[in-house]
């Protein structure tokens, strides 16, 4: 079988070094190039140390994009949509941008948003998919069957701790380790740049919600994941909202409703979401945890191009926890 020949775009950061580690090990998928301008020519594993043994690829400044069936940007926020408007990308090329900016639905892209558990079709049908931010997972799988069976009827409330992977590669005051060792702190306050595609999908499935999404984000002290409670008045009984999560999610490849309160370990190093639901009076609490640079970014990326070759969508997903 002739394998997908993949390529990188911004290929030094974590989410990048984690897509690398999928690929190298994905049985359909041949890495054609890792490009990186300012690391050209220096072997992948002086960055991302843990592939040693694995890879003997060298980043490089060139683009060799007819060479390639796949394209994943992985680029800072702002700059996928420059190499768009700057580069000729072949019409047979499939893209998947792992950045903000083709999220919001717009007539000027025809980029598709890859949450599959809300887009399953139309992301195995798209040319380009538009890989949703790591928050904006975790608490979308939190609330799209509510949304899907017109039971969001009040406002949203929303506690989420993620890792420092969440703030990238490049150190910054709130990011390494000095600071955020032993520490813990709140950032962007209902104003998250995720909310724009939260509310965008629930209207999808809900077309009347209006009401807000109060989302808190919170640095956590750790590296990796997302821990994510949301609340909201539901009318349901909790037999009926676990029933009704259980039969949304009964398809899904990578998102599983529990019955015992989860804990981040279960989710860290997989492509995983775990949804756990309680209900406290008339307020359904729902807990989601992923790991923010596996399904929330590059193993959701690697989901969705299996999707988008017909491929099953856990084939080079088989990912450990690191449990235990």
């Amino acid at each position: 079988m002739t394998k997908i020949k993949a390529s990188i775009i911004g290929g030094a950061g974590y989410t990048a070094g984690e897509l690398i580690r999928i690929l190298i090990n994905h049985p359909n998928v041949e890495i054609a190039f890792v490009n990186s301008s300012s690391n050209a020519g220096n072997p992948i594993t002086d960055v991302h140390s843990g592939l040693i043994g694995e890879t003997d690829l060298v980043f490089t400044s060139e683009l060799p994009l007819a060479e390639v069936d796949v394209l994943f940007l992985c680029s800072a926020h702002g700059d996928s949509k420059k190499f768009m408007d700057n580069s000729e990308v072949p019409t047979s090329v499939k893209i998947i941008d792992l950045s903000t900016d083709y999220r919001a639905k717009s007539p000027n892209h025809d980029f598709v948003y890859g949450l599959p558990e809300l887009n399953r079709n139309e992301i195995r049908n798209a040319t380009r998919v538009a890989n949703p931010g790591c928050f904006a997972t975790a608490i979308q799988l939190a609330l799209i069957p509510l949304a899907a069976a017109g039971l969001l009827t009040d406002e949203i409330h929303v506690n989420a701790i993620t890792g420092s992977t969440g703030a990238g590669v490049k150190p910054s005051e709130t990011a390494h380790f000095s600071w955020r060792n032993n520490n813990i702190s709140i950032y962007k306050p209902f104003s998250h740049q995720h909310l724009e595609e939260i509310g965008q999908s629930l209207r999808q499935l809900q077309t009347e919600f209006k009401k807000a999404v109060n989302f808190i984000p919170v640095r956590g002290n750790f590296a990796r994941g997302i821990y994510a409670t949301t609340y909201t008045q539901c009318a349901l009984n909790l037999e009926d909202a676990k029933k009704l999560f259980a039969d949304f999610y009964k398809d899904a490849a990578f998102t599983f409703v529990v019955d015992k309160n989860p804990d981040l370990k279960q989710v860290v190093n997989t492509n995983k979401g775990i949804v756990y639901l309680e209900k406290h009076g008339d307020k359904l609490l729902i807990v989601s945890i992923i790991d923010n640079l596996l399904k929330g970014a590059s193993g959701q990326a690697v989901q969705n191009m299996n999707l988008m070759f017909g491929l099953d969508e856990k084939t080079g997903l088989g990912l450990k926890s690191i449990g235990f």
